[in-house]
């Protein structure tokens, strides 16, 4: 199971999500409250191991930007969480090593998802960073096309049940691994082991004596 820590604000968590074993980290270059600056993710990422993808998270923004601040910072990935075109992905990805196309639960256009040309579909709570959970039923049966990542309000406590019900290749959580107090995005360390954790465990792709079966995606070049 593929799993992705978002809205990375400070270089400690980043290091905290690797250690607890998570495959991926985030940093929000969009308007949000864990917004940061490119500079400051340049020096978390110089920091963190190769094997760590990172991603960086926009919205609308202009593709030209997209890839400038990828290449200056060293990320390997761009998450296009607004309502970017087919066009806009695709240029995108001609640019950048590695792209996630991000669609609003019961968005029409996810049923064309396979267009884009991204390298994974992430289907999200409309409008994103809510910490609200949606109707899995509406992500059911993307798996069956291709990479899904499912974000939306997902926890340790939740995430294993979401995985039953969608079965997708990764899944994405932000608020529901951040303390009650303290700076936005700030993770806490416990809730980020518990959800990894949970992830992990509910894995549908594992042995039976729970050991992890390997991805596709482990021998692609892409990833």
């Amino acid at each position: 199971m593929f799993v992705k820590i978002c809205g990375i604000t400070r270089e400690d968590d980043a290091l905290l999500a690797v250690a607890m074993g998570a495959d991926a980290v985030g940093f929000i270059f969009a308007p949000s409250r864990r917004q940061v600056a490119p500079a400051v993710v340049r020096d978390i990422v110089r920091r963190l191991p190769p094997e760590v993808l990172t991603v960086g998270v926009f919205r609308d923004e202009a593709p030209g930007r997209v890839v400038d601040i990828v290449n200056a910072t060293g990320l390997r990935a761009a998450q296009l969480h607004g309502h970017e075109s087919i066009e806009t992905t695709r240029l995108v990805r001609q640019r950048v090593p590695i792209v996630f196309k991000v669609f609003g639960a019961g968005d029409p256009h996810l049923d064309r998802f396979d267009e884009y040309g991204a390298d994974a579909v992430m289907v999200d709570t409309p409008g994103g960073g809510t910490g609200r959970v949606f109707d899995w039923r509406l992500a059911q049966g993307v798996a069956d096309r291709g990479r899904l990542i499912l974000a939306g309000g997902l926890h340790a406590d939740n995430v294993a049940d979401a995985i039953a019900a969608v079965r997708p290749w990764g899944v994405d959580a932000a608020s529901g691994v951040e303390a009650d107090r303290g700076e936005p995005g700030q993770k806490d360390a416990r809730r980020v082991k518990a959800f990894i954790e949970a992830a992990k465990a509910a894995d549908p792709h594992a042995d039976p004596d729970g050991s992890a079966l390997p991805y596709d995606w482990m021998q692609d070049d892409v990833l």
